[in-house]
């Protein structure tokens, strides 16, 4: 029962993430601790007083009366959207209130549409005089930014998107985003990934490291990731419209075109580090190392 606790206690920090749309489920996951807990204490005072086992029936009772009680807010974690009854994605039935998929949360605040398009930050740095990879000292490179994205895998098919916003928009890419201040690398490719898609991946691994510096002074470092097994189910969001596409097929012509060079190789099961030298979306230089990937 201790492992419950912890459980269930784990999916509560998870839940502080989106609080803005989980108070209602933070609460229940902390009364579920508790009768846990209580439970966890009643067997423990009747195993230490030498009390009578038949009152470990009674020990169960007193949690699950206390549970019905407060059944209201416990049982309000759905797995089907009420509004449109589509199966939920395993983060809409965890961690937001509404369980609402993210088509009808969308309908129902119809003011999220009045927000400005993701914009490009602006950039202090002065404009790069690199213009090959040579050209820069890369173990004293800094990004500006780090960012995510993930490949996920459906036997012989990968789930790609057709990028709406944002840097990349209108290319066809992986779904994936920049990472949040105290989140690891790996927390934002699934956050990015069920954002973006509806999917949530299962145990995502990194296979690359790719250092991207653009003329203008804008510089991104981005880590790659690789899921062989995902949740949920796939669907149009405000940021991408994802697809299923053959491996053989990847339509590299229509992608950042770094991706030709690198995508193949860690296909064949290498790690990738990859560094590049970017005007606008017109790659100048390259530089790629690869590793065989550990099992």
């Amino acid at each position: 029962m201790y492992w419950v606790i912890i459980a269930v206690l784990a999916l509560n920090l998870f839940q502080r993430k989106y609080q803005k749309r989980s108070r209602n489920k933070r609460t229940a996951t902390l009364i579920v601790a508790s009768l846990v807990l209580l439970l966890d204490i009643l067997f423990v005072l009747i195993i230490q007083f030498k009390l009578p086992q038949w009152l470990g029936v009674a020990a169960l009772v007193v949690p699950f009366a206390i549970g019905y009680i407060f059944r209201e807010k416990i049982l309000i974690f759905k797995f089907k959207c009420p509004e449109c009854g589509v199966k939920l994605a395993l983060n809409d039935t965890l961690y937001y209130d509404d369980n609402l998929c993210a088509a009808c949360y969308k309908d129902l605040h119809p003011e999220l549409d009045k927000k400005p398009e993701i914009e490009e930050p602006e950039f202090e740095e002065e404009p790069s005089e690199a213009r090959k990879v040579e050209d820069i000292d890369w173990d004293e490179w800094e990004p500006r930014e780090t960012a995510v994205v993930c490949y996920v895998f459906r036997g012989e098919e990968v789930m790609l998107i057709h990028k709406k916003l944002g840097l990349g928009n209108g290319l066809i890419n992986a779904p994936g985003g920049r990472i949040e201040e105290a989140e690891t690398a790996l927390e934002a490719a699934i956050r990015e990934t069920e954002e973006e898609t509806g999917i949530t991946p299962i145990d995502p691994i990194q296979v690359g490291i790719l250092s991207f510096q653009f003329i203008d002074g804008y510089s991104l470092k981005g880590y790659v990731f690789f899921a062989y097994d995902h949740t949920g189910e796939m669907q149009e969001t405000d940021e991408a419209d994802p697809f299923w596409a053959d491996v053989n097929r990847i339509p590299y012509d229509k992608m950042w075109e770094d991706d030709q060079y690198w995508l193949p190789e860690a296909l064949q099961g290498k790690n990738i580090n990859g560094k590049f030298i970017f005007d606008d979306r017109t790659m100048l230089s390259k530089n790629i190392e690869t590793a065989k990937r550990s099992k």
